[in-house]
């Protein structure tokens, strides 16, 4: 179901890049787009609109053999593809969109048309709209809005004639983020913005292959992996230009959501009778039937759970120090830094999993926090509280309670997405997000459950026999925890938690991988001591070291491969085949020794054993600054 409303909106590129599969005629002098309209796009006023749902039945076909097996085999919940009759086929529920019969189309079509915030009137005018190809600016040539040209500290309106900027019309790379003039991008002539689009769809279908075949077997695996790809090449690809509607949503974004939203309405009706709900969602967008009580409860019914977690205690994580901190400063803030971006993933990955989720409905995770859309049921409650309390366990041995992962859950029907208020003040969606964030905090203050039914002692049993159990002191490092490990290159005897030596491993080998592994086992592959809530870290090299894991991957046993790696040019591609986190920013390393640099270094105490590999300290990044006098 997620796969199929990601999808959703993928002829929105074939059909602007004008693919040369879609014009093939048959025997009697039809083309395939035409053929294909008149399944799946409505028509308005003589003609058909949204032709680009026809489109995406096309590219959906053209990029099979790329894509986990869909032929010949039944894909929950759809039927096996390119038999006799399969009308709910993943790539008829993927096109049908704008014309859904079926209940699984009718779960897809409702998605999208929630996640762009529509009324039922808003997208009867929508659906009717259609792009006129004879504009100097169409869906061909328009670019996608700027996100700060739109802010105004004064609260005024901005006018469409002051917005200057537009995001080029490229694959993500660091070039890529950076606006250009819409003067210099936004230029009249449908042939120049269709060469564009095709070179896009083009390095598409290219990058697609480089997802690696074995993964295909793991449906989370993979589309995790497909994520990013769609990401790299449609996030500068407006995703609505019909009508009047202001190109400021990328297509990936729209995709993501829709694809979220989708899954969650699928698992909320899991159990129901489909005729009876297809009837509900068609009563739900039927203009004539908007006063009907099936309607309006379908508009209001919570059938959504959105579920936002936070790490709190953030600067306790981070700064907690002890005797040996300022020596390893560089690399425990470092280390640190990823550990806790680890922590917030593995946390996101926990809740979908146990919820039986796949990567996209995960909407958000950055600074801490992460946004997950799942069905509003009673048992997805139920085990969002038991995750909570592995969390609390795991933040109260780790760390004895002064850091940890909250998450709260607020309901939501579609109502609550409309994205402009019916002359009650704040728009809908707003409001649930100050009601979620509201309920954020409420968790946080009652951080741990330690006033709940089941707190935890309000002592530490056992704390101090751990120290005389190891029987190696204070942690040299957070200055709090037993110590059971010795600190790596330390002169003398210096000891550590295994959370302080974790912490110092991931700032070492942050820098010298670029793509780390997340499993159920332990591979012992410069494998993290601690797992984090049932999942071991593990970091390796490039594409060699990484193909290693496909038999890992086929049986489920790896969860997660994320790629981290710095860009090689400024025009680079941000997708080499894998899962892209940007957990990991520029690390300087150390490099070859030669005299001037041992001379430069002179007298600082880590630089008794030279690793070219190594990163550097703040003290090293401080020598850097020095110039030598004449």
């Amino acid at each position: 179901m997620a796969f199929a409303a990601y999808l959703h909106d993928l002829g929105k590129l074939a059909e602007r890049a004008r693919i040369g599969e879609a014009m093939e005629r048959d025997a009697q002098g039809n083309s395939v787009a035409e053929r294909n309209k008149q399944l799946y796009c409505p028509s308005w006023d003589g003609r058909h609109t949204h032709v680009h749902a026809a489109y995406t039945a096309i590219a959906i076909d053209l990029i099979e053999k790329y894509l986990p097996p869909l032929k010949g085999v039944e894909v929950t919940p759809f039927t096996a593809w390119k038999e006799q009759g399969t009308d709910d086929s993943l790539i008829n529920a993927a096109a049908m969109h704008h014309k859904p019969q079926t209940f699984l189309q009718w779960i897809i079509a409702t998605a999208d048309r929630v996640a762009s915030g529509f009324e039922r009137d808003a997208f009867d005018d929508y659906n009717q709209a259609v792009d006129d190809d004879n504009k100097p600016l169409n869906h061909y040539t328009r670019r996608q809005l700027t996100l700060f040209e739109q802010i105004r500290l004064n609260g005024e309106p901005v006018k469409p004639e002051d917005l200057a900027w537009r995001y080029p019309l490229a694959p993500l790379s660091v070039d890529s983020l950076f606006p250009a003039s819409a003067s210099e991008i936004e230029k009249a002539g449908n042939e120049a913005g269709q060469a564009d689009y095709r070179k896009l769809w083009d390095a598409f279908r290219a990058a697609l292959d480089n997802i690696p075949e074995s993964h295909r077997k793991n449906w989370s695996l993979w589309l995790d992996h497909f994520d990013s790809l769609w990401a790299a090449f449609a996030s500068a690809i407006p995703s609505a230009t019909a009508g009047n509607t202001k190109p400021e949503v990328s297509l990936y974004d729209h995709s993501r959501t829709t694809a979220a939203l989708a899954t969650a309405l699928w698992r909320y009706h899991e159990h129901d009778e489909p005729e009876k709900i297809r009837e509900a969602l068609r009563a739900q967008w039927d203009r004539e039937r908007q006063h009907q009580a099936l309607a309006e409860q379908t508009w209001t019914e919570d059938k959504f759970l959105l579920v936002m977690g936070d790490f709190f205690g953030i600067q306790s994580f981070i700064f907690s120090s002890g005797s040996e901190t300022q020596k390893n400063a560089a690399r425990l803030l470092r280390g640190r830094s990823a550990y806790i971006s680890l922590l917030t993933e593995c946390a996101a990955l926990k809740i979908l999993d146990e919820l039986g989720l796949p990567p996209t409905s995960q909407v958000i995770n950055a600074a801490g926090k992460f946004l997950i859309v799942a069905p509003n049921r009673s048992e997805v409650r139920e085990k969002l509280a038991g995750i909570q309390n592995e969390f609390n366990q795991w933040f109260l041995q780790q760390t004895w309670g002064e850091s940890g992962i909250g998450i709260s859950w607020e309901p939501a029907a579609c109502n609550d997405f409309l994205d402009r208020n019916r002359g009650d003040g704040e728009p809908p969606f707003k409001r649930l997000i100050d009601r979620l964030f509201k309920r954020l905090e409420d968790i946080k203050a009652r951080r741990l459950d330690l006033c709940g039914d089941n707190a935890p002692a309000p002592v530490f049993e056992g704390f101090l026999d751990s120290f005389e159990k190891h029987g190696k002191g204070v942690c040299a490092i957070d200055g709090r925890s037993p110590a059971s490990e010795s600190l790596p290159k330390a002169k003398d005897n210096k000891y550590i938690s295994l959370l302080a030596l974790d912490q110092i491993n991931t700032g070492k080998w942050v820098a010298h991988n670029d793509r780390l592994l997340v499993t159920r086992s332990n591979i012992n592959h410069h494998t993290l001591s601690l797992n984090l809530f049932g999942y071991h870290i593990s970091f390796t090299g490039n594409e060699d070291a990484s193909g290693k894991f496909g038999k890992l991957a086929a049986e489920g046993d790896l969860r997660r491969v994320w790629d981290y790696s710095l860009p090689e040019s400024r025009d680079a591609v941000l997708f080499n085949g894998y899962a892209r986190r940007s957990i990991n920013a520029y690390v300087p390393q150390m490099g070859e020794a030669n005299a001037w640099e041992a001379d430069r270094y002179e007298g600082i105490e880590e630089d008794a054993e030279w690793d070219a590999l190594a990163p550097k300290s703040f003290e090293h990044i401080a020598r850097d600054d020095l110039w030598l006098d004449a």
